[in-house]
């Protein structure tokens, strides 16, 4: 055991374990490309299957099927759920609206939140307390290495909800960078004489190149427009989706527009220009804050390298100079 450990440990070892990583890295980054295919074409297949399901869930529950489905054999992520009662303890509505706003919907990404959430806690303070008390200890004592495992839990708990608050961010930059666009085709779909849902449909076939999450969100809107007894509840559930107060606005307006019968063409003129000045006044902050962040890099990689350069020449000749 303690030759296979010195065996790893060794410098050598690491090297070349972290050059063979970096390698497989660099290849993975240029093929990965190649090989993943039309996207846009998968999300939208995978619309049109969610508003076929959301239609047959629709009707199942007119029928006695779910008894049936029940019934069906579980998977080993819901028995662990289920037996350890998860759903009980840890989901609440804002998991599932945050899972929706990450772009997982339905049962399973529920079951697989919890699954993990439930498995990686115990699965970092194992991991960490193996290595700081049977591969090295750093000289700590039992007290700070029984600490440290458990901090490794406690990462882990939260771990889950970190990924998913990044896939958010993600999700909402690409729906936000675009959005302005997309409520300008809408306006001119609308004001050529297109419905609502038409208008959504062009839009998404439209948008999808250059934002894939913002034409999967229209598709489902537009399914849920053909099926949803209250029209409203669509323009809330999109809004509830991507999490953005712009896409709120204009669900908002658009909820307005039908009831009390105003022209959906003014509204979204006046969203489109609003989402846009937005957009304008969000890069001229990031443009702003750039100089301050600029600054210590510079002192750190920019100076050093000048006074070298300046005064390195200088320095040699002194050098010679007294020898």
């Amino acid at each position: 055991m303690s030759t296979v450990m010195r065996y790893i440990l060794d410098p050598q070892f690491v090297v070349m374990v972290l050059a063979a990583v970096a390698a497989f890295a660099t290849v993975t980054s240029f093929v990965m490309p190649l090989l993943s295919g039309n996207r846009l074409g998968s999300r939208m297949k995978y619309v049109a299957s969610e508003r076929e399901r959301m239609r047959a869930e629709r009707l199942a529950q007119l029928s006695e099927e779910q008894r049936r489905l029940r019934k069906e054999p579980k998977s080993f992520m819901k028995q662990v759920v289920e037996w350890l009662k998860l759903r009980q303890a840890l989901e609440t509505e804002g998991t599932r609206e945050r899972l929706k706003m990450a772009g997982f919907r339905g049962q399973a990404p529920v079951i697989a939140f919890l699954f993990f959430r439930a498995t990686l806690p115990l699965a970092g303070f194992g991991l960490v307390f193996f290595y700081l008390f049977f591969v090295n200890d750093h000289h700590l004592g039992t007290i700070m290495r029984l600490g440290i495992a458990i901090g490794g839990a406690y990462f882990g708990f939260y771990l889950p909800n970190i990924f998913v608050s990044n896939l958010i961010q993600r999700r909402q930059k690409s729906i936000k960078r675009v959005f302005p666009d997309a409520l300008d085709l809408l306006l001119i779909c609308v004001q050529a004489g297109m419905s609502i849902e038409s208008a959504m449909n062009k839009v998404a076939s439209e948008i999808g190149p250059r934002s894939i999450e913002l034409a999967e969100e229209f598709g489902l809107t537009t399914a849920e427009l053909s099926y949803l007894q209250e029209r409203r509840q669509a323009f809330e559930n999109l809004g509830k989706r991507t999490g953005l107060p712009s896409v709120r606005a204009v669900g908002t307006s658009l909820i307005q527009a039908e009831r009390y019968g105003t022209a959906i063409s003014q509204a979204l003129r006046v969203l489109a220009r609003e989402s846009r000045d937005m957009r304008i006044a969000e890069a001229e902050k990031k443009a702003a804050a750039l100089p301050p962040k600029l600054t210590v890099p510079m002192i750190l990689f920019f100076l050093p390298v000048l006074f070298v350069v300046i005064l390195g020449p200088a320095f040699i000749q002194v050098m010679h100079v007294t020898h």
